[in-house]
């Protein structure tokens, strides 16, 4: 199981379920977090679990055909500083949000991609979903169907943005893109491969209990990761 190597002491973690929030104030928190964490760099990383409100995403990338025109999107959009083509957010589908300072972990961003795939493959393993990645594409796959997708961002050696991961059953906003940049990708989820229902509150939950089996450390704790919370 991949683990991101760490510093002695630096072994903190702290994750959080935030429930609904959009992408904008979301966006926001990120930036607050890593600010903080840039001038004080003993702080505790931090995973945000939540839901957005319709939204559509782009990288910093000057290529915006996965965008299709961008006139025509029926949702907000916003071009923001991670890696990767656009991509779809919305309800039923859980973020997760890593910000987390790669100077404690060896500033290698390869191994934290791995890392993100990992974590991501051994959550679906506990609905039976066999997930795996694929050589030369980013995320997380079902066979050839995308299940998860990741898109990260760095500043000075600290993470932000991070994986989204498609809990419930309604892809169609990812028809009005090209998602990611994958010409004829066919997006799945949870709910589609195992045929039952379930909530993106409920697999905060479940995400969090994986978080802290594959977490190298020996410190996470947590905060609004109730079941009950309306997503």
């Amino acid at each position: 199981m991949g683990e991101l190597p760490r510093s002695a002491g630096d072994n903190a973690l702290f994750v959080s379920w935030l429930g609904r929030l959009n992408f904008a104030d979301a966006l926001e928190l990120q930036e607050k977090i890593v600010a903080q964490k840039r001038a004080e760099p003993s702080l505790a990383d931090t995973i945000l679990l939540l839901e957005h409100d319709p939204v559509y995403t782009i990288g910093r990338t000057p290529d915006q055909s996965s965008l299709r025109g961008g006139s025509h999107l029926p949702h907000p959009f916003f071009q923001i500083n991670r890696g990767g083509q656009a991509t779809y957010h919305g309800p039923g589908q859980l973020m997760g949000y890593p910000i987390i300072d790669l100077r404690h972990c060896g500033q290698d961003l390869h191994k934290y991609l791995r890392w993100i795939e990992n974590l991501l493959i051994e959550f679906l393993s506990g609905f039976g979903i066999e997930a795996q990645r694929r050589e030369g594409l980013t995320g997380v796959w079902v066979q050839q169907r995308k299940i998860a997708s990741i898109g990260v961002g760095v500043r000075h050696w600290i993470t932000m943005h991070g994986f989204a991961l498609n809990v419930c059953d309604d892809l169609s906003p990812f028809d009005q893109i090209t998602p990611c940049g994958i010409s004829n990708v066919m997006m799945t989820s949870i709910e589609k491969e195992t045929e039952r229902s379930g909530s993106v509150a409920a697999a905060a939950v479940t995400m969090e209990k994986v978080i802290r089996q594959i977490w190298h450390g020996t410190h996470v704790s947590s905060a609004g990761n109730d079941a009950t919370t309306k997503s």
